[in-house]
């Protein structure tokens, strides 16, 4: 090649015909599915998965157009796939009926005939049109494509004319544009689009306008478009010498070739290892193709890492997530809302439970949150924090009421850890890496770095971010589940075990601590911004989302969660 011979470009990306369809439905769903690869089911999904299984099974070829149609029946494929340099499109068809030289696509739809004059909705004539193209492209005629919908038992006729042509083309322009962007696009205001869409709970339409102040207000209100808590629940692995292998589609724990557990996948959202546990090949290959994280503990419930799969394809949001790290203005900012949070988080729960509390104690904690705002650097509002929490744990006893207070030795002087020098302390340790573990999976589902924090500096082996995020969830969650383990009787002394120095929890006690904690998480509340109920856990995953879109702009401050 000369040298100043210009190499040519590589090819278009080809986009999949279901994805020129979502784009159609909805702009950002098609950024979140296609650009960032995010997906998740409902049962809307699995029942359209459901109705395609009959033309989803091995892929058939189209014959050779033929110049007369002649004697012979029309041929039907199934599950055909075709691609197209020149519209850059490619996808696979659910069924394709061919006679002669003529083509026409069936695609198969999980609902009924809509009740409208086209008898169908855009996104499903865009699919055709997309398909006929790809058809006209291999030498067929093909003006008009079949909608069969499964509910009702009925054939629609659409005709692939000009001005389907025209619409389907300015859309797929329009789509590979978006393609190339960073941002996402807004999300639909108040649409009906979004009532059993998947993704509702990850593209949080109706909350980023009441957010923003452009759309849901208070007439309307915030839909809660997800469900409130999630079926899946974490797998905790804590027998010693247990091994995690896998049968089917099932997860199953084994020790010494007896069977202690068999879960099944689907009823699994996390695995959580601890200690001397080992897990197969082929079950962590299921988890990561599953979008599953399985989580390294130690046996003392140190928390150690995380392994997944590949994930999103979205590397912008980290992007955003270092740029902002490095605006001391920006840091300080996240801090302060993260501080508050928590620090009225704290409050309230001695507020609403402690009695006998030392004169002056709520007066001065109303005091430093006042001044959490005004802080100038990260130092000083470190220093506000220490003495907000000072004067937290110095009235934490208050709280603890347990049903044997002569059996249970509850005595603590203070929040002290590492080692912890009292039972209490090594309850709140031990929950507290549980937190940790999991907005360290909220973060990495929502593509942020964990270890790459804002208030809490970034070290070595020390996920900073997950830190921050847990702030406000300490009080709520920690040690709310940790007072109600003592005061109702699920922790007893025995539980514990001492060397004179530091304490620990035994198996049985780390086992009813585990319970609580995911009592707590599991627990519904009614959010305090969004005022729909959710699920702990749930709340933790939104903070997560939002976090991210504060990072890259689309949200202006991050709304710390404050119980009322």
């Amino acid at each position: 090649m000369n040298p100043g011979e210009l190499l040519e470009p590589p090819p278009a990306e080809l986009l999949p015909v279901r994805m020129l369809v979502e784009f159609a439905y909805c702009p950002r769903l098609f950024h979140l599915m296609h650009v960032q690869g995010r997906w998740t089911d409902n049962a809307f999904t699995e029942d359209g998965r459901n109705v395609h299984q009959r033309v989803d099974g091995e892929e058939d070829l189209l014959p050779v157009p033929a110049g007369d149609p002649g004697d012979a029946a029309p041929a039907v494929g199934r599950s055909i796939s075709l691609s197209s340099q020149h519209w850059a499109l490619t996808g696979k068809m659910d069924l394709v009926e061919t006679d002669g030289d003529e083509a026409v696509p069936v695609e198969y739809k999980r609902g009924q005939v809509p009740d409208n004059p086209e008898r169908s909705w855009e996104p499903e004539r865009v699919q055709l049109m997309a398909q006929g193209l790809l058809l006209r492209e291999a030498g067929y005629r093909c003006e008009r494509g079949i909608l069969y919908f499964a509910a009702s038992r009925t054939r629609i006729e659409i005709a692939l004319d000009s001005s389907l042509r025209a619409r389907t083309l300015d859309l797929l322009a329009q789509a590979q544009a978006i393609t190339e962007r960073i941002e996402e696009p807004p999300p639909l205001d108040h649409s009906r689009k979004c009532q059993g869409c998947s993704l509702a709970g990850i593209c949080l339409p109706d909350e980023t306008h009441l957010l923003l102040g452009t759309g849901a207000d208070e007439e309307t209100g915030v839909r809660r478009l997800y469900p409130p808590r999630d079926d899946a629940q974490p797998l905790y692995v804590q027998e010693q010498g247990a091994m995690l292998g896998k049968t089917g589609d099932n997860l199953k724990v084994t020790k010494a070739k007896a069977t202690l557990l068999e879960a099944h996948l689907i009823d699994v959202s996390q695995v959580v290892l601890c200690g001397s546990v080992q897990i197969t090949a082929s079950a962590l290959h299921l988890c990561a193709e599953s979008g599953i994280p399985v989580v390294h503990l130690s046996m003392g419930h140190w928390f150690y890492g995380i392994t997944q799969g590949m994930g999103l394809r979205n590397a912008y949001d980290r992007a955003a997530q270092f740029r902002q790290a490095a605006s001391p203005d920006f840091c300080l900012k996240l801090a302060q809302a993260i501080v508050a949070a928590k620090g009225q988080n704290q409050r309230t729960l001695l507020r609403r439970n402690g009695r006998d509390l030392a004169e002056g104690t709520l007066e001065d904690m109303a005091h430093l949150l006042r001044q959490v705002d005004h802080t100038a650097n990260l130092a000083e509002l470190l220093g506000i924090e220490g003495l907000i929490a000072r004067s937290y744990f110095g009235q934490f006893p208050q709280l603890l009421r347990p049903r044997n207070p002569d059996e249970f030795p509850f005595d603590m002087d203070g929040r002290n850890r590492r080692p912890p020098k009292d039972p209490v302390n090594a309850c709140l340790s031990f929950l507290y890496a549980l937190l940790v573990k999991e907005c360290t999976v909220a973060l990495l589902s929502v593509g942020l770095d964990p270890h790459w924090g804002f208030f809490h500096q970034p070290r070595h082996g020390r996920p900073a971010l997950a830190l921050d995020l847990m702030e406000e969830f300490r009080a709520v969650v920690v040690d709310s589940a940790v007072i109600n383990a003592i005061n109702t009787g699920m922790l007893a002394g025995n539980d514990f075990e001492t060397n004179g120095v530091a304490w620990s929890l035994k198996a049985g006690g780390r086992k009813s601590l585990i319970k609580a904690f995911e009592l707590r998480l599991d627990q519904l509340i009614t959010h305090p911004v969004f005022d729909y109920k959710i699920s702990w856990r749930r709340v933790i995953f939104v903070q997560a989302q939002l976090l991210a879109r504060v990072l890259r702009g689309e949200l202006p401050a991050y709304p710390g969660i404050v119980t009322r």
